[in-house]
């Protein structure tokens, strides 16, 4: 057969590379194989992932302990313009997910501001300490009452 794994590796990976990807916007998505929504490609024998190996071919390589972040919130686009290298925490942060949303709160949900001074951590959990002075008065008040 013509195309195999084997003749593939033949063809130079940068034409190999084009053929997969389809602009969308200003994105360039990954239309070859995935994994977790971030694309997939082989070369020279393993596999790697598409938008780091773009980015590493275009902008240069990924410092050591960095990973890339998808400035356009899209894993599959491959556009190095959309790629930025970033901590693994940074990127979690500029993610959607709960810990991020999270991290993000100024306030409580009563309305006082998370600062040095009125904020406790506790298994790994933010809490206000105004509000929980508060409902430790209201408990002990009320032990006291009865």
């Amino acid at each position: 057969m013509f195309l195999s794994a084997d003749t593939l590796d033949l063809w130079p990976a940068r034409i190999r590379f084009l053929v997969k990807v389809k602009i969308v916007g200003d994105c360039l998505m990954w239309t070859g194989g995935r994994r977790g929504g971030y694309g997939r490609f082989r070369v020279d024998g393993r596999i790697v992932s598409a938008h780091r190996w773009l980015y590493e071919q275009l902008v240069g390589t990924i410092p050591a302990g960095l990973v890339v972040d998808h400035l356009c919130r899209h894993p599959a686009c491959v556009n190095p313009e959309h790629l930025e290298p970033v901590t693994q925490r940074e990127n979690v942060l500029r993610g959607e997910g709960v810990g991020a949303r999270h991290a993000r709160k100024t306030h409580c949900p009563q309305g006082h501001e998370y600062t040095d001074e009125n904020t406790y951590t506790w298994n790994r959990q933010r809490f206000c300490r105004a509000c929980h002075k508060k409902h430790s008065d209201n408990h002990n008040k009320k032990r006291s009452q009865s």
